[in-house]
């Protein structure tokens, strides 16, 4: 992952509505969110969500799907684990960091 990916995604879910909604379709694996339930979960208005879903899908971190009349947005999991790679990268200089991040020493 470059590191201008790695930044439009830590861009893309640095507001609260953004996270919220990615960490949703997290949640609902494969079969994903339509707009319209994610917007009840939510109470937020079907613009507005639009726009963040938008902007979650031009960072990579989410796919859409029409289906019928329908939309359905999906996280993508690879470009999530990627992006968490990319973080933990040469994590305590490559000795590998233990479970328990107290034990951590870094």
């Amino acid at each position: 992952m470059e590191e201008q990916d790695v930044i439009a995604s830590l861009a893309a879910l640095a507001q609260p509505a953004r996270l919220r909604a990615f960490r949703a379709l997290v949640v609902a694996g494969p079969t994903g969110l339509t707009p319209g339930r994610m917007a009840e979960q939510f109470d937020v208005a079907a613009p507005t969500l639009s726009f963040h879903l938008k902007e979650l899908t031009h960072a990579g971190l989410v796919d859409v799907e029409r289906d019928g009349r329908h939309l359905i947005y999906r996280a993508r999991y690879a470009r999530m684990n990627e992006l968490l790679g990319y973080l933990t990268a040469h994590c305590c200089e490559g000795a590998g960091c233990l479970v328990d991040d107290s034990a951590c020493p870094c």
